[in-house]
């Protein structure tokens, strides 16, 4: 998934943009804004974009807010 991700480990902010990037475990989750198709949008695209908040809950659980 692309997009913008931001990260918070030890003190330090990281920027991703690609969530396959970011680590097992960080502090906090900062930012969470996956890159939207380009309206209209096919039935694929909606499918994808449904995915989004269960790609959510999987990044946040790995931190530790």
């Amino acid at each position: 998934m692309i997009g913008e991700f931001i990260i918070r480990k030890n003190g330090k902010n990281f920027h991703y943009t690609n969530i396959d990037d970011i680590p097992e475990t960080f502090d906090h989750l900062i930012k969470f804004l996956p890159e939207l198709p380009s309206d209209p949008h096919t039935q694929a695209e909606h499918d994808y974009i449904e995915t989004f908040n269960d790609k959510f809950k999987e990044i946040f659980k790995k931190g530790n807010d």
